[in-house]
C-alpha cells in the first residue's frame, strides 16, 4: 500500500509541476489499466480508513464482545464496499 500512495503523491507532484505534465497524467490516466491501478490503490485506502475508524470506535469500548465484532466487522465491509464503489464511479465519470 505504501508503493500505491507513494505513486499517488508523484502523480499529484506531476499535476501541479506544469501544464504539460498535466498533460502527459491526464492522457496516461485514459488508459484502462492505469484507472484501474488508482482504483485499486484508493480502495485499499478506503478499507482501511474504515477499518481504522472502527478501531477507534472500539478503543472507547463500543463493540468490544464478540457479537459487536462481528457486527462491527460486516459494517466495515457494508461501508467500504460503498465507498468503493463510489471512487470507481469518480474515476469514471
Amino acid at each position: 500500500m505504501l508503493g500505491g500512495v507513494l505513486v499517488l503523491l508523484w502523480m499529484l507532484d506531476s499535476s501541479l509541476a506544469s501544464e504539460q505534465s498535466f498533460n502527459e497524467l491526464k492522457q496516461t490516466l485514459s488508459h484502462p489499466i492505469a484507472l484501474l491501478i488508482v482504483w485499486g490503490v484508493l480502495a485499499a485506502l478506503a478499507y482501511h480508513t474504515v477499518a481504522g475508524i472502527r478501531h477507534l470506535i472500539m478503543d472507547m469500548g463500543i463493540g468490544e464482545t464478540l457479537e459487536g465484532g462481528r457486527t462491527g466487522a460486516k459494517i466495515v465491509i457494508a461501508l467500504s464496499a460503498i465507498a468503493i464503489l463510489a471512487i470507481g464511479g469518480f474515476l469514471l465519470w
